[in-house]
């Protein structure tokens, strides 16, 4: 898989996976319906499954993506929560998305 399809696919995975945990929270927090709770499982699975389409070992799956998940929360901060994110906020993501291309790009013997 080429970077761009990558880190997309990774992003799509994010956005299911803080989806799937920002409506129970809303049920919890802020007294949503309970039916958000159905799309809330529905987008965990398709966490699961997003996460299966990468065609290398587990491990390096998950690791990597926890650097695209970093950028995607810090953007969900931005555009759902309406809280700028700082400099080192934006820093902090520059090191995690760094880290998730070494693992994912970085040759291999």
């Amino acid at each position: 898989m080429n970077f761009v399809t990558t880190t997309a696919l990774f992003a799509a995975t994010a956005v299911a996976e803080i989806v799937g945990c920002y409506l129970p929270w809303l049920w919890m927090k802020e007294r949503a319906p309970a039916w958000v709770l159905l799309p809330a499982a529905a987008s965990l699975v398709a966490f699961v499954w997003l996460l299966s389409l990468h065609p290398t070992a587990a491990g390096r799956v998950y690791a990597a993506y926890g650097g695209v998940y970093v950028g995607v929360a810090v953007l969900w901060l931005w555009l759902v929560d309406g809280e700028r994110p700082h400099l080192w906020d934006l820093v902090g993501v520059s090191v995690a998305l760094t880290g998730m291309a070494i693992i994912m790009f970085a040759p291999r013997g």
